[in-house]
């Protein structure tokens, strides 16, 4: 696999640490976009180079979770925003009240839509705009 189809993974899947670490070889010129990825040594990598260019956002990710809002003892509502006081104020707009509580999901959770398996990472890419409300869920008693 080449770099620049690695490096377009970690876009596409907010992969920053190694986003930036690549970033760094090639603006280092220590490799190409053209080179094979299993060659690369990640050891040449200054770490607290990339941990600056991590910190300061150098590549621009702005990462989307996915947060389950409590809204009664059966119901939860998923909801995919910035930061969990993005989720639970959108949240707070769309059903005129505060959540019980507000927990991070991990975004390869998969859950069945329909007759199919889907995980909340590709749900994501059906949304333009964040925070966004992603569906309910009650739970069967």
């Amino acid at each position: 696999m080449l770099v620049r189809d690695v490096y377009l993974y970690c876009f596409q899947n907010e992969e920053t640490s190694l986003a930036h670490c690549i970033h760094h070889l090639l603006a280092e010129k220590k490799i190409t976009l053209d080179d094979d990825m299993s060659k690369v040594d990640l050891h040449q990598v200054n770490h607290q180079k990339v941990a600056e260019m991590i910190q300061n956002n150098v590549l621009g990710f702005h990462k989307v979770n996915i947060y389950s809002l409590k809204r009664s003892k059966e119901e939860f509502v998923f909801i995919y925003a910035f930061n969990q006081q993005a989720a639970i104020q959108c949240y707070k707009e769309n059903f005129h009240q505060s959540p019980l509580n507000c927990h991070e999901y991990p975004l390869d959770f998969e859950l069945t839509r329909g007759n199919d398996v889907i995980s909340f990472r590709e749900m994501r890419k059906e949304f333009e705009r964040f925070p966004a409300v992603a569906g309910c869920f009650r739970k069967m008693v």
